[in-house]
C-alpha cells in the first residue's frame, strides 16, 4: 500500500506562522457569518434522532466487556499519528492489563494541523489509518469526530466532507451525521460529543438535539460528555484574568438539559493527560490530548485543586487533580529542552533576532 510520508509541522516556521496567523484572523469571521452546524441542521429536518437515525443502543452481546477508544489532537506528522492508530488499531496487553481494540473511536478534536484542508487530512489523517488498518479488516469498528479549533480553520468544510459526507476510514465505518453526535453504549451509559466551534458556543439546534436525546436517558443512566476543551482547567486558570470566563456551555447541558447525569467529562486540546475527581468519587474531568501531537506541560499555572462554582444557586464543587502525564518534575525537566529551540529552528532564531534589532535600532533615544 502506499502512503504519502508527512514530515511534522513546523510550527514556529517563519512561512507557516504567517499562513496560520492569516486563517486565524480570518477564520472566527467566517464562523459567525457562515456557521457549518445551522447548514447541517437546515439539510436534516426531520426531528433529530442519535446514532444512526435510530434509538437503539450499540449491538452487543451481554456480559462481554464494551471498550471504546479516545484519541485527540492528532493531526501532526505521519510518524506519531502511525504510531497512535497502531494502538487503536488492534489489541494491547500493558502491565499484565488486556485492552481490547475499542468497538467505537472517538476523535476528541484538532485531526489537522495547523489549518483544516482537503489535503492536510488526507496527509495527516486518512493516509497513517488506512496504512494501520485496511478497509478489509472485518468486523469494522465504528469511528466518531469532534472538530475543535484547528477543524474549524476552513469553517468545517473540509471535516464535513471526511467525517460527514463518507462511509470509512481505513478499517473504520464512519455513520456520523452532523458535528455533534449521541451514542447509546451498553450497560447504561451514553456518550455525547459536543461542536463548540471556534467561539465555545453550543448552538440551539445542537441544544434541541440534546434535549430529544436527554429523554430517551433513563435516570439511572451515566452519561460521558465529550468536549473540544477541557473548560474546567481554563476556567479555574483565567478567572483572575478574566472574570467573564466560565463553563457555561458544559453547566448548562450538565444541569439544565442533562439533569447532573454527567460522570466523565472527557477533553483534548491540552496535549497531555490529566484526571480530576470529585472527592465522593462519582465525576471525572479527564484532558487526554496525548494523540501524536507536541506536548504541553503538566506545570506552571496550579490546577490540582479546581474550585467550580455553583449553578444558579446550586452548591459549588470541588475537583482534585488525580493522576497526570508527564508527571511535574518530568515536565519541569523536558521544558530546559526549549532553550535549544534556536538550533532545531535557526531560520526562526535569526528573524525574531533580526526583529529585536529592528525594534531596539527605531526606538534607541539619547539618555544624556
Amino acid at each position: 500500500m502506499r502512503c504519502e510520508f508527512c514530515p511534522m509541522v513546523s510550527c514556529y516556521g517563519p512561512m507557516e506562522l504567517l499562513r496560520s496567523a492569516r486563517d486565524v484572523l480570518i477564520s472566527p469571521v467566517l464562523g459567525r457569518h457562515s456557521d457549518r452546524r445551522l447548514l447541517e441542521a437546515m439539510a436534516s429536518l426531520e426531528k433529530p434522532r442519535p446514532f444512526d437515525c435510530t434509538m437503539e443502543p450499540l449491538p452487543w452481546s451481554a456480559g462481554t466487556p464494551f471498550w471504546f477508544d479516545h484519541t485527540a489532537d492528532t493531526g501532526d506528522g505521519f510518524n506519531p499519528k502511525f504510531a497512535v492508530a497502531s494502538c487503536l488499531g488492534q489489541d494491547l496487553r500493558i502491565g499484565g492489563q488486556q485492552l481490547n481494540r475499542g468497538a467505537v473511536l472517538i476523535l476528541g478534536g484538532d485531526q489537522v494541523y495547523p489549518t483544516a484542508s482537503r489535503h492536510e487530512y488526507q496527509r495527516r489523517l486518512v493516509a497513517p489509518f488506512r496504512a494501520v488498518m485496511p478497509e478489509s479488516v472485518e468486523p469494522r469498528p465504528k469511528l466518531f469526530a469532534i472538530p475543535s479549533n484547528h477543524d474549524w480553520y476552513d469553517s468545517l468544510v473540509s471535516f464535513t466532507r471526511l467525517f460527514i459526507s463518507r462511509d470509512r476510514i481505513g478499517g473504520w465505518d464512519v455513520p456520523q451525521q452532523r458535528s455533534y453526535f449521541a451514542l447509546w453504549l451498553p450497560y447504561g451509559w451514553w456518550l455525547l460529543g459536543t461542536d463548540s466551534q471556534l467561539a465555545s458556543d453550543i448552538d440551539k439546534p445542537q441544544v434541541d438535539f440534546f434535549r430529544e436525546v436527554a429523554r430517551e436517558i433513563d435516570p439511572s443512566d451515566r452519561v460521558i460528555l465529550c468536549n473540544a476543551e477541557p473548560d474546567w482547567i481554563f476556567a479555574n486558570k483565567y478567572r483572575g484574568i478574566d472574570p467573564e470566563y466560565t463553563e457555561n456551555n458544559l453547566k448548562f447541558l450538565e444541569e439544565e438539559v442533562l439533569g447532573r447525569r454527567i460522570a466523565v467529562f472527557l477533553a483534548g486540546d491540552l496535549h497531555h493527560y490529566r484526571r480530576h475527581e470529585c472527592p465522593e468519587g462519582r465525576t471525572q474531568k479527564i484532558t487526554a490530548g496525548g494523540g501524536g501531537a507536541f506536548l504541553h506541560p503538566t506545570h506552571g499555572s496550579d490546577v490540582r485543586v479546581i474550585e467550580e462554582r455553583g449553578w444558579r444557586g446550586k452548591p459549588p464543587r470541588r475537583f482534585e487533580q488525580r493522576a497526570a502525564f508527564p508527571a511535574e518534575a518530568e515536565s519541569r525537566r523536558l521544558t530546559w529542552l526549549n532553550l535549544l529551540l534556536p538550533y532545531r529552528n535557526p531560520t526562526f532564531g535569526l528573524l525574531t533576532a533580526a526583529l529585536y534589532t529592528m525594534t531596539a535600532w527605531a526606538s534607541k533615544a539619547p539618555i544624556g
